[in-house]
């Protein structure tokens, strides 16, 4: 029997994707990984794991180097974007290095080939981890330059055939405008893909929001500042933004 077969998922989702920025990591530094912070939120994707539910994750890097900053100063875009993957291979290592010393299995699984620290992706290799009931971090992105991590997110959880992708973000879902700046921003309960598309809400760049429109797959925009947000949504209560056709 294996783990997720032992625990049966009593949530509406069974298999979810995470998404979540490198500046989530880095807490109230300016770059880099914060440990705390790094270890707060692998204990709420224990709490989920704890309810049977099968987690894939994708972590940015812009903690550590984005690549559309790095080639607005002046470096060429497609060595920049490579050293973004870079980026994001170093969250998810420092994310397992997290998870599995509170005990839970997982896999970090990479675009790009570095056969010494992760594994390459190979999907039914992925499909088989999480039927395991093992965590899996897809690091690198899609493999390619010009891509961003949030349509690697949109790729692998339709690869994954995964029913939500949970959008991990500083507010409590998406609002019609910035509400750190604007006291009268109204947050939406639930929004089509076409309205934020043509309202340029920037939940997830263009192209991931019209992946996931494409694949009817939906975006739950919440708040990971909010201890037990993501284990609440799935237990039916919390705070959120649904994203759907």
């Amino acid at each position: 029997m294996t783990a997720a077969e032992a625990i049966e998922p009593t949530t509406k989702y069974k298999r979810v994707l995470l998404k979540i920025s490198g500046e989530a990591l880095m807490g109230d530094q300016g770059y880099g990984l914060h440990p705390p912070t790094v270890q707060r939120i692998a204990e709420e994707v224990k709490s989920v794991h704890d309810l049977g539910v099968e987690i894939c994750m994708v972590i940015g890097g812009g903690n550590i180097f984005r690549g559309l900053s790095g080639s607005a100063q002046g470096m060429e875009r497609t060595t920049a974007d490579y050293m973004g993957m870079l980026a994001t291979v170093m969250n998810a290592l420092a994310m397992q290095s997290a998870l599995e010393s509170m005990g839970v299995f997982t896999r970090v699984i990479s675009a790009i080939p570095m056969d010494q620290v992760c594994e390459p992706y190979i999907r039914r290799r992925a499909v088989r981890h999480l039927e395991k009931g093992r965590v899996c971090i897809f690091a690198a992105g899609t493999g390619n330059p010009y891509f961003t991590t949030d349509t690697a997110a949109t790729l692998r959880a339709n690869e994954m055939s995964c029913e939500a992708i949970f959008k991990g973000t500083k507010v409590d879902g998406v609002y019609d405008k910035d509400p750190v700046q604007h006291v009268d921003a109204r947050r939406y309960e639930e929004i089509s893909y076409d309205e934020v598309l043509q309202r340029n809400l920037r939940v997830m760049d263009a192209s991931a929001i019209a992946l996931a429109r494409d694949n009817n797959l939906p975006i739950i925009v919440f708040s990971l500042d909010e201890p037990g947000g993501f284990r609440g949504i799935l237990d039916g209560q919390g705070t959120y933004t649904i994203v759907h056709g």
